[in-house]
């Protein structure tokens, strides 16, 4: 084991422990207002909910805020939206506290947190490369992984705690202070130089249709893209881990957490072991590979009767969605100039949001129908076949090897 060469770069560091902190608090909420949801109704229907209030912001706006994260200051950008999300928490909180709270709440004050993360995701990607040299680009995508992935562990776990312990506005209000450490780390960190597009000045129609004409031309990042948002929509069923935990498993809120947690456990273990290997190869291949095996460990989970089981299913699930989030962030990363990463990273935003979000409505309406086995199971079939279209439809994604030259370099500290 050796320290991983983004770490050394303190900007880097400084963000990577900020987020470590905040995306425990974000998780801790997101798993929480599933179990919200539960006790509010018994209807999956409603849980697919979430996904809609989550998504349809990020539609809306992600183009907008690529194009302002190619055009003014990121860090800026990330102070506004790391304020405003913690607010919204803080609003979760004090109408639970004081017994206000509603199924309708819930889903605007989650709408309103989306809007931040539509112009947060975009400011905050394109920032990496401007913290790290090129060299180490793709071990700071593994480093931000785990951070991630961590907080995935925390907070699921931390979560079902929180709420047997303190109740459910605790865990609104611990969410709403973790922000503070992504401020705290901002004000640390300092100004961060970036390459401004001159053309993008002014956010507007054109400066977002350059974005999209640049993904569009570039059949590498593209497909990444595409096979990113299917995976994810078929075998996307978060939203019906209350229903598999008390209906199928017969658990109860504690073990609810630890489920929850699973997928985190196994994708900071691939993560962990990404960051200590040096000059990744067959790339592309290796990306494919790993969303298939996130398809079989989904069926896996699906036809689960066994708490332990479905805990190790959920975990490869992870692990293998670790591996191919690190590869593809790499690939689109190298291969796009930093004038341009906001707007590339905002249509990015789009489908790996959208991907999981419209995937829970898809999976609440299949349960509602079906059950929710039958749902997961569906979900982790339709996930492998889009593996083989893509692979057949885009050719170089199977060539890609890793070693290909860079369109623009990263930032050196």
């Amino acid at each position: 084991m050796h320290i991983p060469p983004s770490l050394k770069h303190p900007r880097f560091f400084l963000l990577w422990l900020g987020l470590l902190i905040s995306i425990a608090g974000t998780q801790m909420q997101i798993w929480a207002l599933f179990w919200h949801i539960r006790e509010l109704t018994d209807q999956p229907i409603a849980l697919g909910g979430i996904g809609a209030a989550r998504i349809l912001p990020v539609i809306l706006f992600s183009l907008i805020g690529g194009a302002m994260a190619d055009s003014r200051n990121r860090r800026k950008i990330l102070f506004i939206t790391q304020t405003f999300a913690a607010l919204t928490a803080l609003t979760l909180g004090l109408l639970t506290d004081f017994g206000r709270i509603s199924l309708w709440h819930i889903y605007a004050l989650t709408a309103i947190q989306a809007v931040a993360i539509a112009f947060d995701g975009p400011a905050r990607q394109a920032l990496v490369p401007n913290l790290v040299p090129a060299r180490d680009l793709p071990n700071a995508f593994s480093m931000t992984s785990i951070a991630f992935q961590s907080g995935s562990v925390i907070g699921p776990a931390l979560s079902g705690l929180a709420i047997s312990l303190w109740g459910q506005a605790a865990v609104y209000y611990i969410n709403a202070a973790s922000f503070l450490a992504v401020i705290l780390a901002l004000l640390l960190i300092g100004n961060i130089p970036q390459k401004f597009d001159q053309k993008a000045k002014k956010v507007n129609f054109s400066s977002i249709v350059d974005g999209i004409r640049f993904i569009l031309g570039k059949p590498i990042i593209f497909s990444t893209m595409i096979l990113d948002f299917i995976a994810t929509f078929f075998a996307s069923a978060n939203t019906l881990m209350p229903i598999v935990a008390r209906d199928v498993l017969r658990v109860g809120v504690v073990e609810y957490g630890w489920l929850s947690a699973a997928q985190s456990v196994g994708a900071v273990l691939a993560a962990l072991v990404v960051s200590q290997m040096t000059g990744l190869r067959r790339q592309g291949p290796m990306f494919l590979g790993s969303v298939v095996v996130f398809g079989m460990a989904t069926i896996v989970f699906g036809l689960s009767p066994i708490f332990v089981l479905a805990w190790v299913a959920l975990a490869i699930t992870g692990a293998a969605d670790s591996v191919s989030t690190i590869i593809r962030n790499t690939i689109r990363q190298l291969q796009t100039p930093d004038e341009i990463r906001g707007r590339m990273t905002s249509v990015n935003q789009i489908f790996f949001q959208g991907g999981p979000q419209l995937g829970e409505i898809e999976a609440g309406v299949v349960a509602q129908l079906f059950g929710a086995p039958f749902a997961i199971v569906t979900g982790g079939v339709g996930c492998i076949l889009g593996v083989a279209l893509i692979a057949r439809k885009w050719p170089q994604l199977r060539a890609y090897d890793g070693d290909e030259p860079a369109l623009a370099g990263a930032t050196a500290d």
